[in-house]
């Protein structure tokens, strides 16, 4: 059993551009190819409707796949405890007797399989992102070579799965973006594989609340400026919001932090106050949110229109919010919209 050949075909698999079903099913005939096993199931974790959704198959009938998405076996998964990062697990190893397994009692066995290996599947950001298993009708354990194997390539297997290559290819059109975050529709947020983690970009901050409540509000793209952290050596930073109607149930979208930005001059007040406008603030408003006078947000309006180069106020925040020249205000400070 030849190990680097049957590596270098996973990842090139995994890498490739076929679209997902198609790449799925071959992630399993690369290893049907190399590796000794009767049957093989590969499934993506749908965490919103509490299932595993099949993506791949080999040496199974329609009836054992329709069993296999049930409910009750990705809670039966996660009592076994093989919804954890960890080496594959056979069945010997298993917390409970098989036969108290209705998967196996009701389904697998009947079905003439015995014994096999399982793994979940994390991708490099630490998402879960599905399942593997491996099945045998014999009742020798398996081969150590198989589950070395089955060990070294899960993590390719993973990223040829995962939904976040979606996200990825979004984000390559924010150029000079260093540190990004996956939107999770739990309220949680995962690195996005290739990028940096950054302060701004954990769950309980401010920006990922505005991006939230953006994407909620039905728009697929938003960029503002943020106050950069004191050691970033930045005065502000870019934020950059990404969705889209193709990305999995259980993604909302993704916030990516770009550190180098052009703020066309204006003063990190002026820039505050402009994200009032664009908020639809009223001077009055403005000045009452910043606790300043009234006639001081209007000197800094007076700066900001000669700044951008822009006739009236709500020129200004318009321009503002197509290029992203602005710092909102945080979700507890915001204005009424005028009607």
């Amino acid at each position: 059993m030849r190990q680097g050949p049957l590596v270098a075909d996973i990842v090139q698999i995994a890498t490739s551009t076929v679209p997902p079903p198609e790449r799925a099913q071959g992630l399993l005939d690369g290893l049907d190819r190399w590796l000794p096993f009767e049957a093989a199931w590969l499934a993506l974790r749908d965490p919103v409707s509490n299932r595993y959704a099949t993506v791949g198959s080999t040496g199974l009938d329609r009836s054992v796949l329709r069993y296999l998405t049930r409910p009750s076996v990705a809670q039966e998964i996660e009592l076994t405890g093989l919804d954890r990062c960890g080496p594959p697990l056979s069945v010997a190893e298993l917390p409970l007797p098989v036969d108290e397994l209705p998967t196996w009692a009701e389904c697998l066995i009947p079905a003439g399989f015995r014994d096999g290996l399982a793994v979940a599947l994390f991708d490099p950001g630490g998402l879960h992102v599905g399942f593997l298993g491996v099945l045998s009708s014999g009742h020798e354990p398996p081969p150590a070579p198989l589950r070395d194997l089955l060990g070294r390539t899960s993590s390719w297997i993973a990223r040829g799965l995962s939904p976040m290559r979606s996200l990825l290819a979004m984000a390559r059109i924010v150029q000079g973006a260093s540190a990004g975050a996956v939107l999770l529709q739990d309220g949680r947020t995962c690195p996005l594989p290739g990028l940096e983690e950054h302060p701004l970009l954990v769950e309980d901050s401010p920006t990922v609340e505005i991006a939230r409540r953006t994407i909620q509000d039905g728009q697929v793209y938003r960029s503002f400026m943020w106050p950069a952290p004191d050691s970033s050596g930045h005065d502000h930073v870019r934020m950059t919001v990404l969705s889209s109607n193709d990305l999995p149930a259980f993604v909302s979208g993704a916030l990516l932090l770009t550190p180098d930005v052009n703020c066309r001059g204006l003063t990190p007040r002026e820039l505050e106050v402009l994200g009032l406008l664009v908020d639809g603030c009223s001077n009055q408003q403005a000045a009452s949110r910043l606790a300043v006078a009234p006639r001081t947000v209007a000197a800094h309006v007076e700066h900001i229109l000669v700044k951008l180069e822009a006739p009236s106020r709500t020129s200004a925040g318009v321009r503002a919010e197509r290029e992203g020249c602005y710092v909102p205000p945080r979700p507890s400070l915001r204005c009424e919209r005028r009607r």
